[in-house]
Order: structure tokens, then C-alpha cells, then sequence
């Protein structure tokens, strides 16, 4: 796997110092961005500690702890990420203890590893990570900021936000306090990704995400971080600006196999309301399978716990050895499996090849106890699912209602 990365900080045309900082590790595929924040020159100290501990945890760890870098070592690397973050925030913190003058000196991170299939991510702060896949853009960390906390609880308007005066304001940081809570995610890389990590003095001057892809596009990548550093500048550069890119040349990488398991499932009705970051925290949950012509993927009246997501290939719902319908690409069926855990109503026969997305119902529920607001959309995803299977069900009585009226009527003549 070939990776590209390039880098540029620039001190804005309002700040007196740059207190961000940023680090590209070829060798361990590590690229990190840091934004300090703190009075005589304490946010530099801090952003450039902050770099210095995780570069160094990271290093040892993989080392010494010869974690694997395939799918076996996901959760270890994963740990690693985040001790690296806290040791940072804890070695700032007794910088700061240590010099009365440094005291509330903190920073944000966001950090990147890259191993030859997935991607993982460490994010405390306003600073962000984009990715850019199939000239779609997703960001994938989400600001810890007051601002964000106010639009999310509907309390104020992106439109408010724009002129508010708690823009800046941080509701977690590493260094502030002796720990911090780390927001980790981890997902398939493929071909041809693109990433940007920046500090929020290039974000704050987007636009529209599409402007991310508008210059990583341009056939010279390795300009890229200039050509943003010089975009926030024309629009004010009232804070430091700091853009890292990384490009991904993976010859062997399945992009359109990655973007279209998770299109699948955006387009599944208790999937509708998932952002594409909770994608793809549901489809780490999930496994693929593949069955053969005639396979039984499960029969009637088995227990279940369990729902399927067909990819390529067909399946066959059977009831009492009849067919109801037959499912192809982006059917889904056994979903009433991951609430209730009944008995199959009905049998699920694979007619051809076929290669499905299981979810099971004990992996999606440690993941809906881990993120509420994913919990809150998956159960409200339910209830429409439910409320529609019920009006239908409704519709089918009344109609069968009608028939029989209808026959009654034709007896008596």
C-alpha cells in the first residue's frame, strides 16, 4: 500500500504565534494534528508535547507490544490510540503544574493510523478528519465544542452560530485536565481514498464540504495543503491554519465493494436516519457470508437473532414450503429478529450464489449501548417500520373484509 502525505501550518493573519502542530510518521503511517490553546505561548507547548507523546506511545506500543495489523489487532490499536491521547493530555498537564504560567494550557487532536486495511482514528476537540471516497466528502470526527453542543440540542441555529461568541469555546481538550475522554473509530480503507486532518482555522472557512474534494481533486496532490492554507487566508485567516492530506494508492483495495456495503445499508428503512459515520460503526458490528444454491440460510420456526442484508445473489422466502417472494441485491429480511428474538415466521433459501451482510442482534445492541444517539435512531427506525408493517397489515384485513362481504352478497342472490 503506497500512501501519500504532505502537510502545511500557517500562522493566519490575525494570531501573533501559531500554536498548531502536525506530524507525519511514514513508517508507522501515523499522521496527527494538534491545535493548542493557552497564553504565553502555552498552547504551542502544549500542541507540540501532545505530538511528541502519541508519536512516541504509538512507536513503543506497536513495537513492544507487536500488535498484529490485521483485523486480529482492531481492538488492540484501537487501546493504544487512546493511551496514547490520555498520556499526552496527562504529560501536559504536569507541564502546566510544573509552570504556573502554563496553567490551563491544553489542545486538541486528531490522529490517523493507517494499517494495509483499515483505518483508525483518535479524536479529542474542534480539529477534524474528512474523508473524501467516491468524490463523496464525510467527516468523520465530530466537533467537542459549545457551538456543537447548542445545534445539537436544538438550542441554537447553525445560522446563530455563525456570530457567536462561545465559537471557540472547547468542551474537552487534552491536557486541561489530568485525563479525557477519547472518541475512537475505526473502518475499511480502499483505493484512491483521500483524507484531510485540519485545525478549525481552515474549517471554520468551508463553505460546503465539496470544497475539500474541489482541491484534492487537482492532479497536484502534493500542493494541496498550500492551496488550503492560502484559501482560509483570502477568507480571513483570523486563526492558525494547519492542513495535512493523505492519499491512499491500494491496487488490491475493493472501493466500490466498501462504499456500496455501506450504501446498502443507508438505504435499508431502520438504517434511513444513521449518519455515515454511524454506517460504518454499524457494519463493523455486522460479518459477510456467502451462501450456495440452494443453502438454507435459516428455516421456518427457528430461533433468531439475526438479520441479512443480501449483496449479490437471490433468496427465496419460504412459508409452509411455499414461496412468498424472492429477495435480490439490497433485500433485506430477518429484521424483527434483532428486537424480539421470536421464532422465523418463514425459511430463507439462497437460489443462486449468494452474498449477504449478517448483523447480529447481541453485537448491535453492545454498539446501541455505546452510543445512545445511534440507539435513539435505530429504535425510532423500528417503530416506523412497525407502524408501516401494521398499516399494511390493516389494509390487508380491511380488503380481505371486503371480499368476504362481497361473497356473502353473491350467496344471497
Amino acid at each position: 500500500m503506497e500512501i501519500i502525505a504532505q502537510a502545511a501550518t500557517d500562522i493566519g493573519r490575525k494570531k501573533r504565534s501559531n500554536e498548531d502542530n502536525f506530524h507525519i510518521s511514514p513508517e508507522l503511517k501515523l499522521y496527527v494534528v494538534a491545535d493548542g490553546m493557552g497564553g504565553h505561548a502555552a498552547g504551542e507547548v502544549a500542541s507540540a508535547q501532545a505530538v511528541e507523546t502519541i508519536r512516541s506511545v504509538v512507536s513503543e506500543g506497536i513495537k513492544n507490544d507487536a500488535i498484529p495489523l490485521d483485523e486480529s489487532g482492531r481492538h488492540q490499536l484501537l487501546a493504544l490510540l487512546e493511551r496514547a491521547v490520555r498520556q499526552a493530555g496527562r504529560d501536559i498537564y504536569g507541564l502546566a503544574e510544573e509552570d504556573i504560567s502554563k496553567r490551563g494550557m491544553g489542545t486538541t487532536v486528531s490522529l490517523l493510523l493507517l494499517t494495509p486495511t483499515r483505518g483508525y482514528i483518535a479524536h479529542v476537540g474542534d480539529s477534524r478528519i474528512y474523508l473524501v471516497r467516491n468524490e463523496e466528502v464525510f467527516q468523520l470526527t465530530d466537533d467537542h465544542s459549545l457551538i456543537r453542543e447548542l445545534i445539537r440540542s436544538k438550542k441554537m441555529t447553525p445560522e446563530e452560530a455563525e456570530n457567536s461568541p462561545y465559537r471557540n469555546a472547547l468542551t474537552r481538550a487534552v491536557g486541561v485536565y489530568a485525563d479525557v475522554e477519547v472518541d475512537l473509530l475505526d473502518f475499511e480503507v480502499a483505493e484512491h481514498d483521500h483524507f484531510l486532518l485540519c485545525s478549525d482555522g481552515l474549517s471554520n472557512y468551508f463553505s460546503e464540504d465539496a470544497e475539500v474534494w474541489s482541491i484534492l481533486n487537482e492532479d497536484r496532490f502534493e500542493s494541496a495543503p498550500n492551496r488550503f492554507v492560502d484559501m482560509a487566508n483570502a477568507r480571513g485567516g483570523k486563526d492558525n491554519i494547519t492542513a495535512l492530506v493523505v492519499k491512499i494508492n491500494r491496487k488490491d483495495a475493493k472501493q466500490d465493494d466498501i462504499a456500496f456495503r455501506l450504501n446498502i445499508l443507508r438505504e435499508m428503512p431502520i438504517f434511513q436516519h444513521l449518519e455515515y459515520v454511524e454506517l460504518i460503526e454499524v457494519l463493523n458490528v455486522s460479518r459477510q457470508r456467502r451462501f450456495a444454491v440452494d443453502e438454507e440460510i435459516f428455516s421456518e420456526g427457528a430461533d433468531g437473532d439475526e438479520m441479512f442484508v443480501i449483496l449479490d445473489g437471490r433468496v427465496s422466502i419460504r412459508k409452509n414450503d411455499q414461496e412468498v417472494i424472492t429477495l435480490v441485491q439490497g433485500g433485506h429480511f430477518g429484521e424483527m429478529a434483532l428486537m424480539d428474538r421470536n421464532q422465523r415466521s418463514a425459511a430463507a433459501v439462497a437460489i443462486e450464489p449468494t452474498r449477504v451482510i449478517s448483523v447480529q442482534r447481541r453485537p448491535l445492541f453492545h454498539l446501541m449501548q455505546q452510543n445512545k444517539e445511534i440507539a435513539v435512531k435505530l429504535l425510532w427506525c423500528f417503530m416506523q417500520v412497525l407502524t408501516q408493517r401494521l398499516r399494511y397489515t390493516t389494509e390487508d384485513l380491511e380488503r380481505e373484509r371486503s371480499n368476504v362481504r362481497v361473497n356473502q352478497v353473491f350467496n344471497l342472490d
